[in-house]
């Protein structure tokens, strides 16, 4: 249809009888086309992911000096022997980390808890669950998940920086927030659904490049995880998003290598170094990653199978009530608390290397090397894994030339201990992630594998612990091109990259016979209805008629507002079919649809005639982009607020 056809009309001047004209389909279609080219050219997203890096910079510098300070206090304890304070204190602040994530998502937020991952990549497949996008949410996301991967719990924190970039990609889109005073009169340009669907889009990819570092990954996991609908003009808005992202964050860390940024060091951020100049490998190092690979698929989907089971026991119980849901959340943190401080007691204490890399033992700092309860000279190797954040644990397993430092039983244990733990920690009501806990458990297992190979290998064991990892995250995720990437800017060595993308191939088609990726079916448990690229078979040979429950509730081009009114009281549907009957017609053509916010929208203006007659072009003049466009969340109009 032309944009210079007529339009068509609503009828009626009394609320009843009398005929009213007002354009329905073409309104929709003009206001999102003079949006849409404004937006393509237009550069102020730019300030939204400069947000982004903020939050995800200050994300990291909170949580390693939360939980640094921690263990640190700790560990002070732990020297001069008074075992049962240090323990005291390690579980307190455990629990109260966990109590306040816990009470701030459950009394606040409830959109918050998990990673937020499934709720963004259904709401760009055409679910807009209430609430994801709220500012509340995103205050509550940011402040519990530093509170929660603060206290010692087997979470992350990418999952969160994914859901708080979309966030405020979305508070952009829909012009800020009238209720907390926040609005902008320029960001009316992206006020429609199509951008700020590609605005979230944008904000998913800032928040992977915010918490890894990884600006050409985010622009993938975008790509192949989240987004439903990509083009070109989405493709470079993407790419920018992460090079701002990255630009920020850089200027960041440089202020941070000065150490004015306590216990966050570097940076925090996660970068590791378990590479050597050349990475070779013969034929039989191959055959032994394809056993990676394939151990990676069957623990991934393990992983998966186990962890919707104990998300659907979680959702029974909570619907007891809140206390219900903190309760879980503190009993988790305390057993949590009490295997990371047993655990280490069973690892026998190792003589510090004589040619360590750094002072062994570490005292005060993170390291390789944690005395926990070991005489002088000696450390433990277990508690230099377990008394740690999740992100050094990380740099610990990767790193390179480190083969002696951690023993067989010490890498069998941790894996358990990451495996088990990170499965009962994701369903509490707190925003925590994914990820990094899936990154910990692959290293460890890897690094266990290359302990088992010895000298029958070439490869070092920081790389089988790379491999390792991003088997478990094909198997458990099943992406492939965007974990590669991801992987190989942390790991900061493409000459991984054949390798890297055997394991993730290897593992996905393996897991693939199992069950799906860990986010499709959070967003099934969580009732998203999520519409696949490809339809099932099956689905192929259905009509309208099997989906569609009657009787269909339908609008004619010209239309009494008595009887628009009646359907829209007497109905909840989002949007109805428009029909127009042609003189001689055998049966009626359909025109489009309507939505139910424009024809409240157009009621609310009293756009109506008392001569039903079709209008032109200048019908457009009376109505704003703004008239039509998607309300802020808690703000949608209903027909009761408009018609008595």
């Amino acid at each position: 249809m032309s944009e210079h056809a007529p339009p068509y009309q609503i009828e009626s001047h009394d609320p009843d009888q009398d005929p009213l004209t007002v354009p329905l389909l073409f309104q929709q279609q003009r206001s999102i086309n003079s949006t849409s080219q404004v937006a393509d050219v237009c550069p102020f997203e730019s300030l939204d992911y400069d947000s982004v890096s903020l939050v995800g910079f200050f994300n990291n510098l909170a949580v390693e000096n939360i939980a640094g300070v921690k263990f640190v206090v700790t560990s002070n304890m732990m020297l001069s022997r008074r075992y049962g304070m240090a323990f005291l204190v390690f579980s307190v602040s455990n629990l109260v980390l966990t109590l306040f994530a816990a009470i701030l998502t459950a009394f606040i937020s409830p959109a918050a808890t998990g990673s937020g991952i499934p709720e963004v990549k259904a709401y760009l497949n055409g679910v807009d669950a209430p609430h994801i996008f709220s500012p509340r949410t995103l205050m509550v996301k940011i402040v519990g998940s530093i509170s929660a991967v603060s206290s010692s719990l087997l979470v992350g924190k990418a999952g969160p920086m994914v859901h708080i970039g979309s966030c405020i990609a979305s508070l952009f889109g829909q012009g800020g927030s009238r209720r907390y005073g926040l609005t902008w009169k320029w960001l009316r340009f992206f006020k429609n659904d199509r951008d700020r669907r590609d605005l979230v889009t944008c904000g998913s990819a800032a928040g992977i490049a915010a918490a890894f570092r990884a600006p050409v990954g985010g622009v993938v996991f975008a790509l192949e995880e989240m987004s439903s609908w990509w083009k070109s003009a989405l493709l470079w808005r993407a790419f920018f998003t992460t090079a701002v992202v990255a630009i920020i964050h850089l200027a960041l860390i440089d202020v941070c290598y000065s150490g004015k940024c306590g216990l966050f060091g570097k940076g925090g951020l996660i970068m590791f170094d378990a590479y050597s100049a050349s990475v070779s490998y013969h034929i039989a190092d191959v055959s032994s990653v394809f056993v990676l690979g394939v151990i990676g698929g069957i623990l991934g989907s393990l992983y998966n199978f186990l962890l919707t089971k104990v998300i659907r026991v979680y959702n029974f119980i909570y619907e007891k009530g809140i206390i219900y849901q903190i309760f879980i959340a503190c009993i988790i943190s305390i057993c949590t608390s009490c295997l990371l401080f047993g655990l280490p007691w069973l690892a026998s204490c190792q003589p510090c290397p004589s040619d360590a890399p750094e002072a062994c033992p570490t005292i005060g700092r993170s390291g390789n090397y944690k005395r926990f309860h070991c005489p002088p000279g000696h450390y433990n190797d277990l508690a230099s894994l377990i008394f740690n954040t999740n992100d050094d644990a990380v740099k610990n397993i990767f790193s390179k030339n480190t083969a002696a430092e951690f023993h067989l039983s010490t890498m069998l244990v941790f894996f358990v201990t990451c495996f088990i733990p990170s499965i009962f920690s994701y369903g509490i009501v707190a925003p925590v992630g994914l990820f990094v806990p899936a990154i910990v458990t692959g290293a460890s297992y890897g690094r266990f594998i290359a302990i088992l190979l010895g000298s029958h290998t070439n490869l070092g064991h920081g790389l089988y612990a790379i491999l390792g990892a991003a088997s478990f995250l094909g198997g458990s995720m099943r992406m492939t091109v965007a974990l590669c990437v991801i992987i190989l800017e942390l790991t900061n060595n493409l000459l991984l990259l054949p390798l890297i993308m055997m394991v993730l191939l290897v593992s996905k088609t393996v897991a693939d016979a199992f069950n799906g990726n860990i986010y499709d079916l959070i967003m099934k448990v969580k009732g998203f209805p999520y519409l696949e690229t490809h339809a099932e078979p099956y689905m192929r040979q259905l009509t309208v008629a099997d989906v569609a429950s009657g009787p269909l509730q339908l609008f004619h081009g010209i239309e009494k507002i008595g009887n628009i009114v009646h359907i829209l009281k007497t109905t909840r549907h989002h949007g109805f079919p428009v029909i127009d009957a042609s003189p001689g017609s055998e049966s009626p053509v359909l025109c489009g649809l309507i939505l139910r916010a424009h024809l409240i929208a157009l009621l609310k203006k009293k756009a109506f005639l008392s001569t039903p007659i079709r209008l032109g072009v200048d019908a457009f003049r009376h109505f704003s982009a703004d008239d039509f466009a998607k309300k802020g969340l808690g703000n949608v109009d209903k027909i009761e607020d408009r018609i008595n």
